[in-house]
């Protein structure tokens, strides 16, 4: 009688075995004496543990290789091209034609006749008379001031002018005295001489005749000689005091003049302390108080002629190298613009800027005052038939820079190298990279740099 079969069904070992199967199958009852015979039993395959070996290794060998064909390809991809709003960005057509240059600047307008008013003596400020703002006339009284010592001084000196003039007159006197003495003198000289001269003469004739003793008329002889002599000593003496008198009297005129300079600058000095404007215009500043004690050399007021403005205009040191003198210029007072031209440029350089002078050649428009800030624009040159463009935010003249030009029929815009030339303050010509018609962006792209192409939305 055959053995009934509890093996069960035959399953490959390929198959999954379940869990629960797994179960069911420990828990077959096998009868008693069963013997299991080798027809029941599961026989082993061999190479089924290699082949899953290398199934697994093929698996993870092709996934490696995936993700390394996929990081290459992610590599290679292009960036995102960048989203911009058209309305964010500042979009200018390139042209052909005439490009005034200019350059701009801010500045004021100041007066071309200024007087700083400053004190010649130290003194204290005693009154204001007038304030800033009012018009003053050359005689106008400003302010006043006191000093004691200065008007002390001043009456020293007048006294001392006055004895230098009583000196004077005292040795006019003097020398006059003198001059008519040494003349008196010369004249009895020269009466001694004539007498002598006759008595010699006499005896010439009495010693012809043998009537006179021969020394009496030896004597006469010497005596005339000697009269004669000393009339001609006194002859010089005369001269010598007519001679002497214009020096003398000059030395002490001199003196004279000195004391009565010195007095009068004394005096000025006094009637200084009645500060004048020395000028018809409009009194602008007062830096002073009363009771203040002032140096000399200390500014104590400024006069102004409000009627002749000047425009004095700040241009950045890079766009003042082509400033000429008599170049045209506008000159825009917010409330009206006027001609002028340029009178003078400062040769130095003061925190980055060149202070320009400019003329107004036009009446000023109403409102037009001292230190009123205005705008200036000056030209330097006129170039016919360029290639020019709305001057962009980056960039210097003479440089070449990158700029997104936008591609036709598209919404693209790529970056462009392009060569600038001359600049003008809203324009700049284009020497190489752009044509006529061309769209570009000029507003700054420093946010793009890394990217080549943007997208307008």
């Amino acid at each position: 009688m055959p053995l009934p079969n509890f093996a069960g069904p035959s399953v490959s070992r390929d198959s999954t075995v379940t869990p629960q199967r797994k179960l069911k199958e420990e828990t077959i009852v096998r009868p008693a004496g069963f013997t299991p015979t080798l027809s029941s039993m599961d026989v082993p395959r061999a190479g089924v543990a290699a082949k899953k070996r290398k199934r697994r290794v093929i698996i993870i060998a092709a996934s490696a290789l995936g993700l390394i064909l996929a990081t290459i390809a992610i590599s290679r991809l292009k960036p995102a091209v960048p989203s911009v709003d058209r309305s964010t960005v500042w979009i200018d057509t390139v042209k052909r034609g005439p490009m005034v240059r200019q350059v701009r600047g801010l500045g004021t307008l100041v007066p071309e006749d200024i007087r700083w008013i400053s004190v010649n003596a130290e003194g204290r400020v005693e009154k204001i008379i007038i304030w800033p703002g009012t018009h003053v006339e050359p005689d106008s009284v400003i302010l006043e001031l006191s000093s004691p010592e200065l008007e002390q001084a001043a009456h020293d000196a007048e006294l001392q002018a006055t004895a230098a003039e009583a000196e004077l007159t005292t040795l006019r006197a003097t020398l006059q005295r003198e001059l008519l003495d040494q003349e008196a003198t010369t004249a009895k000289a020269k009466s001694d001489y004539q007498q002598a001269k006759m008595e010699r003469e006499t005896n010439d004739q009495l010693a012809k005749n043998g009537l006179i003793a021969e020394l009496q008329y030896k004597t006469s002889k010497v005596k005339e000689a000697e009269l004669a002599n000393r009339n001609e000593i006194e002859e010089k003496r005369l001269n010598f005091a007519h001679d002497s008198i214009d020096p003398q009297l000059a030395s002490k005129q001199a003196a004279v003049d000195q004391a009565k300079q010195l007095a009068k600058l004394k005096a000025d000095q006094v009637e200084a302390l009645h500060v004048r404007a020395g000028m018809s215009g409009v009194l602008q500043q007062l830096p002073v108080q009363i009771g203040q004690r002032v140096k000399v050399g200390d500014n104590l007021a400024r006069v102004a002629d409000p009627t002749k403005l000047k425009a004095q205009v700040k241009i950045a040191e890079t766009q003042a190298k082509d400033i000429q003198i008599k170049q045209q210029a506008v000159i825009d007072t917010r409330n009206g613009t006027v001609k002028g031209h340029v009178t003078r440029v400062d040769p130095a350089v003061e925190q980055g800027t060149v202070t320009v002078d400019v003329a107004v050649d036009e009446a000023l428009p109403k409102g037009a005052r001292p230190d009123l800030s205005v705008d200036g624009t000056i030209e330097l040159e006129r170039l016919d038939n360029v290639v020019y463009v709305g001057r962009p935010a980056f960039g210097q003249e003479n440089n070449t820079v990158g700029m997104f030009k936008l591609v036709n029929g598209t919404s693209n815009a790529v970056r462009t190298p392009v060569k600038l030339g001359k600049s003008s303050v809203n324009t700049i010509e284009i020497l190489n990279g752009l044509e006529p018609g061309d769209q570009v962006i000029l507003s700054d792209t420093s946010a793009w740099d890394a990217h080549e192409r943007i997208r307008l939305n």
